[in-house]
């Protein structure tokens, strides 16, 4: 029987992995739908990133008791399931508890604290259901998480209540077995809160306290693997991509927009026309891209950025433009170019390659009105907690909108041609702007 049920978890764990993995390498084909970008340079402070928001979630504990709950959350998560690893030991090689013996003590120890920050995760998860579907706060009852994204963050809770109560019961039956005296169950010592539940569980036989303690023990490494294979179809995919986003975050000064080479050279030849001399020695791009119409035109970086999302609403919170009453919803920004590169790795699976559909990233998911609404003040980004950026995807939109297809406000496109024409905002020749002067004589 043994033997059969380590072929069975030998199973398990290859398909789970298999799957996971070619999860993974879809989402990195897709985030590389995306241009180049170096985003190298200054690797202490990337790292120093890293530990202060991604480790530490410094951005969290601005509101200090969902800050707190979150990181018990998170913590439980990443510790708790240090202990998947002696699962997966034990089903490998059909032992049990195989750490305990060579850590003595200190094992004990151990698993208390995964207790009680097993505890600590029911709790959090249960305060934060309450927060979503009772008291409903505003930032999770917009329109932008209608649908699935509402029930995959309900889902996701309601999965770590599941999976930390069957920690907890398996814990508790195997020492109410230690009690019993039974041969395969030795006595490692009592645990802080499965001790107390093992002596209400005391009174049933061996058979039944085996059974509940081996289906929770399956249970439990199903429901792992089963999260671990959900998380890249969900927003909960940030607790791996937070780390790398972090490190990639862009280290400008927030909101400074990077000149386009061939803009820049026009200018140049405005205001120094023999530079255009020497134009056609320098290399040109036959094909250049004002801006961004679709994903392919965007960087690699904004697209790890919408696969990294948490969907909180921080940004959204955060935006005057929202809070006044506009389209515009950065947290909506992030999710559509998420959802577009998704439809596009679906193209890709029907046809082979990407055939065009018709479609773009901007006017079909994403608006002009929203674009025009953005005031590029960067509370969006400053209030994300994993170091996301929806303002570069709204300038790089807003500029195709400006560049590409010249649709403008009525006033923008009279300055701009008055720029084009007069070098100035202002509808003057260049021979006539120094006029004012003449009259002051």
């Amino acid at each position: 029987m043994e033997l059969v049920q380590q072929i069975l978890f030998i199973i398990l764990v290859g398909f789970a992995i298999f799957l996971f993995a070619r999860k993974v390498k879809e989402i990195n084909g897709n985030i590389h739908f995306g241009h180049d970008e170096d985003l190298s340079d200054y690797k202490k402070e990337r790292w120093k990133n890293v530990l202060v928001f991604a480790f530490g979630q410094k951005k969290m504990f601005r509101y200090p008791l969902v800050g707190v709950m979150h990181f018990v959350i998170y913590a439980g998560f990443i510790i708790i399931n240090i202990e998947v690893l002696e699962i997966v030991i034990d089903g490998l090689f059909g032992t049990h508890r195989i750490f305990a013996n060579p850590l003595d003590g200190f094992y004990t120890f151990i698993i208390d604290f995964f207790e009680i920050l097993a505890i600590g995760v029911l709790l959090a998860c249960v305060i934060f259901l309450i927060r979503r579907n009772v008291l409903k706060l505003k930032r999770f009852i917009n329109h932008d998480l209608d649908g699935w994204p509402r029930t995959d963050a309900n889902l996701i809770l309601i999965t770590e209540i599941i999976l930390m109560s069957l920690f907890l019961t398996m814990n508790s039956a195997d020492r109410a077995l230690q009690l019993q005296g039974n041969p395969h169950y030795a006595d490692h010592g009592s645990f802080i809160l499965s001790g107390i539940i093992a002596h209400y569980m005391s009174h049933l036989d061996a058979s039944t306290l085996i059974g509940i303690e081996r289906s929770c023990w399956w249970l439990h490494i199903i429901g792992i693997f089963a999260f671990l294979n959900y998380l890249p179809y969900s927003k909960h995919f940030h607790i791996l991509l937070a780390f790398p986003n972090t490190y990639y975050k862009r280290l400008v000064p927030k909101g400074e927009m990077k000149n386009m080479p061939n803009v820049e050279r026009e200018v140049q030849y405005m205001f120094q026309p023999e530079l255009a001399a020497d134009a056609d020695a320098q290399p040109q791009n036959q094909n250049p891209r004002f801006g961004a119409k679709d994903v392919f035109d965007l960087s690699w970086k904004n697209l790890l950025d919408a696969y990294t999302c948490t969907e909180c609403g921080r940004c959204t919170a955060a935006c005057p433009a929202n809070l006044t009453g506009k389209l515009l919803s950065p947290r909506k920004i992030v999710m559509d170019t998420r959802d577009r590169m998704e439809d596009i790795r679906e193209n890709i699976k029907e046809n082979g390659s990407f055939k065009d559909d018709g479609k773009t990233l901007l006017h079909d998911y994403i608006s002009v009105e929203e674009l025009r609404a953005c005031t590029s003040c960067n509370a969006c980004v400053e209030e994300c907690p994993v170091s996301i950026s929806p303002l570069d995807i709204i300038f790089e939109l807003r500029r195709a909108v400006i560049m590409e297809e010249s649709n403008a406000p009525a006033e923008w496109n009279a300055m701009f041609s008055n720029i084009e024409n007069n070098f100035a905002p202002w509808k003057f020749s260049p021979d006539e702007r120094d006029k004012w002067a003449q009259e002051m004589e």
